[in-house]
């Protein structure tokens, strides 16, 4: 009888180990859906999961599955991630997150950033997503259009017509209404322009022009954060003051950048993977809301135009870059 005893207490003992054993030895395979590439972003990721103990080519494997911009392309690239029986679907645009979601109902999704996820029919609830979609918001309730409406009549008081960019992904109108409603009370029109191909990128421009508008807002849309050289330099050239969802965009040279740090959306990421690899389900996982909004004011890009900011717009700023 000792003997059964002492067999027992050393069977609960080993468990835990046996446990950690067959972990550390597992490869865990990821695969990552975006609309457009986007290597800055790709490279964080990986360290981010290198942070959290998963390195490729020792207990990671990743398949990457990008759409070059063409959104119709998703659903048979999410169909092959989910063939290859991938332990996680990260997903990059509001329409990868949508393609993901119709291909599984299984397999763990973590939307990397997403608008509105709740109103797009992504999760039951920010709180208790349900289902297997999880992951980070853009946006609260899309209000951040509205604010970026603001800032720019703020630091571009005379325009009256602005054209408000974005791809063409699905359920747009979530976001327009809030840029319309603050626009009105600015005494702004705002009009939309869409993206639906990378290469007719210079049309969609050039009907901006053709359209007289005076002023530049661009969405959230990974297709246009993709082009937004493109974007910068052709604001530039017709002199139009733009304000821009992403802090890249003012480092090219925009004029102004308001909105989440997508590097801390990429390591966010990183995170939920950890978790879900740890046992957590999606569905229990709350879909993360951003709590810090940058504001990147270019001072150069502003004397180019032949604008003066105003005191009170610079020193709410994060960053002057001058």
């Amino acid at each position: 009888m000792p003997g059964i005893v002492l067999m027992l207490a050393l069977g609960f003992m080993l468990a835990p180990l046996a446990v950690e054993a067959q972990q550390a030895g597992k490869v865990h395979r990821i695969g990552v859906l975006t609309l457009v590439p986007v290597p800055l972003y790709e490279d964080i990721f990986r360290r981010s999961l290198s942070d959290h103990g998963y390195v490729e080519g020792r207990n990671l494997t990743i398949e990457w599955r990008r759409a070059d911009g063409r959104s119709e392309r998703l659903a048979a690239l999410a169909a092959e991630l989910v063939a290859l029986r991938v332990d996680v679907i990260i997903t990059v645009s509001n329409d990868a997150a949508h393609a993901a979601k119709a291909a599984t109902t299984t397999i763990p999704i973590v939307m990397a950033a997403v608008g509105n996820p709740e109103q797009r029919g992504l999760v039951a609830s920010l709180g208790r997503p349900g289902g297997n979609v999880t992951g980070l918001s853009l946006d609260p309730g899309g209000e951040i259009y509205g604010k970026m409406v603001e800032l720019l009549k703020e630091a571009a008081p005379r325009i009256t017509r602005v054209a408000m960019l974005t791809g063409a992904e699905s359920s747009v109108p979530i976001w327009t209404k809030h840029a319309e409603t603050a626009g009105k009370a600015l005494g702004l029109e705002v009009r939309g322009f869409f993206i639906k191909e990378p290469e007719r990128i210079a049309d969609v421009l050039n009907d901006i022009v053709r359209a007289n508008q005076d002023g530049l807002m661009v969405s959230t849309s990974a297709l246009a954060f993709s082009l937004r050289r493109s974007i910068v330099e052709f604001a530039m050239k017709n002199r139009l003051p733009g304000v821009y969802p992403f802090r890249p965009y003012a480092d090219d040279g925009g004029l102004i950048a308001y909105g989440v740090d997508p590097k801390h959306l990429v390591r966010r990421a990183a995170y939920y993977v950890d978790r879900i690899f740890k046992g957590a389900k999606p569905g229990d996982l709350p879909v993360e809301q951003p709590t810090k909004f940058d504001l990147v004011v270019n001072t150069k890009t502003a004397k180019a135009l032949g604008l003066t900011i105003p005191q009170t717009l610079l020193l709410r700023a994060d960053q002057v870059i001058e």
